[in-house]
């Protein structure tokens, strides 16, 4: 039985930063299993986080230049953690960093060059896990429902709160998985206003209320009427979000209380129509999952047809850098990794390239 020693870097949407999650990763009895050995999140500085957050506004060359020293980095943290915890690594797996989603232009684009990165960190590098699968004429996304399926297939919902709200089920034996829409970009959006990164388990939106015309403008965001599958970027919120925040005048507690109930709702609409029995089980990962108002507010709406089940902190923080671990491992044996079921593309397909270090 082989063992894929395999750090998963992953950096999401809501720019919070780096995850590095260092798996021991095996198939047994046709069932691929896996644990969490070490773990570590880096914070973007103020100046990567602006860099990030606007390099949609570069020029290609600016973009490209980005993109491999960002690789660069990636690769020196890869480094860090490694020596810190004195780990025994096969590979890396890296999603890299969003930078454009377009997947109706046939475009999508993750920084964080993998050869750069290889070559810093010395270690064979698995990345570019979106692209073939936008050239096969899907979204590119959702990825992580690969993981949900072969990890997590015991709960009936996996929902992932990060920067987007994404959701994965069994709909008539296919994995089914789609961007449901707004979850922490907006929360942290409007803190970062005042300087906080985030509200720290809701505390903020606990004592607010709700904007009434806020929350009706978010609601009828048109994204949310379009048919699975779906995704959406960070560009869709400059475009579409952001200007409904800038223009609500209130207090930082009733818009972060109005974004969460509007979160809770259109998260609990898509699960609750998408029941097929008296009791069901959700888990739910992602930064959004450590804010407890939002998870109190989203089990209210759900009611008692289904229940949120916890899991460690640990996997509620590095699931889906342990997700792209398991993609990279399933790509190193050509096994699917990206479902057509999710994507809308052509195929299922084996998706990734591999960069080794020179």
């Amino acid at each position: 039985m082989k063992i894929y020693k395999i750090i998963g870097l992953m950096s999401g949407t809501s720019l919070d930063g780096l995850d590095l999650a260092y798996c021991h990763i095996w198939e047994e009895n046709s069932t691929w299993k896996f644990r969490i050995k070490a773990s570590k999140s880096v914070s973007y500085t103020s100046e990567m986080e602006l860099k990030l957050k606007d390099s949609i506004f570069l020029s290609a060359d600016e973009l490209l230049q980005f993109h491999n020293s960002y690789g660069t980095w990636l690769g020196q943290q890869a480094k860090t953690f490694i020596h810190e915890q004195d780990l025994e690594v096969d590979y890396i797996a890296s999603h890299g960093h969003t930078t454009h989603h377009q997947p109706q232009k046939g475009l999508t684009f993750q920084i964080g060059s993998g050869q750069h990165l290889a070559n810093e960190a010395e270690i064979p590098v698995i990345c570019d896990f979106r692209t073939n699968d936008v050239a096969l004429g899907g979204q590119g996304a959702p990825l992580v429902p690969i993981g949900d399926k072969l990890f997590f297939g015991d709960y009936d919902f996996c929902l992932n709160l990060g920067g987007i709200s994404n959701i994965s089920f069994d709909l008539n034996g296919k994995r089914t998985a789609y961007d449901i829409g707004l979850a922490n970009m907006g929360l942290n959006y409007s803190t970062r206003k005042v300087g906080l990164q985030y509200d720290d388990r809701g505390q903020l939106a606990r004592k607010g209320k709700i904007n009434q015309s806020m929350l009706s403008n978010l609601n009828r965001l048109a994204y949310y009427d379009l048919p699975f599958p779906k995704s959406i970027g960070y560009e869709w919120f400059v475009e579409k979000v952001v200007p409904i925040i800038d223009a609500t005048e209130d207090t930082l507690e009733n818009i972060l209380h109005t974004h969460v109930v509007h979160v809770a709702e259109k998260v609990a609409k898509d699960i609750l129509k998408n029941t097929t029995k008296s009791q069901h089980t959700l888990i739910v990962t992602g930064g959004g999952a450590l804010n407890d108002f939002l998870l109190e507010t989203l089990q209210d709406k759900l009611g008692e047809t289904v229940s949120i089940k916890t899991v460690p902190k640990q996997l509620i923080e590095f699931k889906e850098a342990l997700v792209f671990a398991l993609m990279g491992v399933l790509r190193l044996n050509e096994q699917i990794n990206v479902l057509c079921a999710v994507t809308g593309s052509k195929r299922d397909s084996s998706s990734g390239v591999l960069y080794l270090p020179s």
